[in-house]
């Protein structure tokens, strides 16, 4: 097969090329001051170094999403550097999206640890937290000029947030126990002024009953949101068609704005540094999705088309994540060992020396309207 051709199975999850541009075409660089400060550079189409953010426009990125954790070990991902990744998204004159954590390090499905500054806290405690560090950093934003567009109130929440309080465990109060936290967040963004949409975003974006489920009970709690983000890995989520039909169904039944808030895809199975990737063979990846450049073209352009297509323009956008996470000491995926190696430099949109990869052009393509 060669790599430009997809399955039989992937040609049916991929609708007609949409006339609609995507008004949101995102990154996730939450790393790059890691790779920075570790001398990363990158290079742009004529093999030139250039600051990232302005290659990254070049290309029709006009979204950047930021993850905040407590305080974490490592000393990136807190407030600080959020600030000053803030401050120069506007500079380049994109949109921000802020990832509220509420942890010290990674959050999702599988680990939602709180803050060791809150591990003490009750439940009411717990929230009155959450309602004060939320305020206090949307406040601190507004106050430099580079308040966020969009906020997100937990990171892929589909069990939960903040656990065991936060848990999605089965008890009869469960969703009532987590939307208490998801309303102090909200209440802690709207009390800092701002009018940011207000994203709930869950792992597992081609999984319709879950997606249901979930919302359904979020909405009976009372809670007040703008956009459904959802997670879709074709190597963990299903196919594409999953993602389609999930899509379509959310649109119809809440009508909210959708965005697949993380996405990625490998365009090589090497290793660089000897850390074992989480994409490493051939028996992971996708039916008709190679792990070339064209398959990451292929895979990203049909994911695209996919959202695109959401009925009612409810499909607002794309964030990749991580794209730029170079393969250097000191910028490793383990928080607890600055040294440990990179598990994601094969899924990047530049290649292990940091010059740009002819598939971020795929973001140009959706710039603009289509017929």
């Amino acid at each position: 097969m060669s790599s430009n051709q997809i399955s039989a199975s992937a040609q049916l999850s991929v609708p007609a090329a949409s006339a609609r541009r995507l008004e949101v075409r995102g990154v996730d660089i939450s790393t790059l001051p890691r790779i920075e400060a570790s001398g990363g550079i990158f290079y742009d189409d004529a093999g030139q170094p250039r600051d990232l953010l302005r290659i990254l426009a070049d290309h029709a990125i006009n979204y950047v999403r930021l993850r905040l954790w407590h305080t974490p070990a490592h000393g990136y991902d807190d407030l600080a550097h959020v600030k000053g990744m803030a401050a120069r998204i506007k500079e380049a004159g994109m949109g921000f999206l802020l990832d509220f954590h509420y942890s010290d390090t990674w959050a999702d499905p599988g680990k939602q640890y709180k803050p060791a500054a809150w591990r003490e806290l009750d439940y009411e405690g717990l929230k009155e937290a959450v309602y004060e560090y939320t305020r206090r950093v949307i406040a601190e934003l507004q106050h430099q000029g580079t308040a966020p567009e969009i906020v997100q109130i937990g990171n892929e929440i589909t069990n939960g947030m903040l656990w065991p309080e936060g848990r999605l465990d089965g008890s009869d109060d469960q969703f009532a126990r987590l939307a208490g936290l998801l309303k102090a967040g909200i209440a802690g963004v709207r009390d800092a002024g701002s009018q940011a949409g207000i994203m709930l975003h869950l792992d597992q974006g081609g999984k319709n009953s879950l997606c249901r489920w979930w919302f359904d009970n979020i909405i009976a709690e009372g809670v007040a949101f703008d956009i459904i983000g959802l997670s879709f890995y074709g190597y963990w989520h299903g196919q594409l068609s999953d993602l389609a039909d999930n899509l379509s169904d959310l649109a119809r039944r809440y009508g909210k704005e959708l965005i697949v808030v993380e996405t990625a895809y490998p365009h090589t199975l090497a290793d660089r540094d000897g850390t074992p990737n989480i994409v490493r063979t051939e028996s992971q990846l996708v039916a008709g999705y190679p792990a070339t450049v064209q398959g990451q073209t292929n895979w990203l352009r049909d994911l695209m088309n996919v959202v695109a297509g959401t009925p009612g323009g409810l499909g607002k956008g794309v964030f990749y994540w991580e794209p730029a996470w170079l393969a250097l000491p000191h910028c490793g995926w383990n928080p607890e060992d600055p040294t440990s190696g990179n598990e994601w430099e094969n899924q990047t949109l530049f290649d292990c020396d940091g010059h740009v990869l002819s598939s971020l052009d795929v973001f140009l393509e959706f710039a603009v309207e289509r017929s």
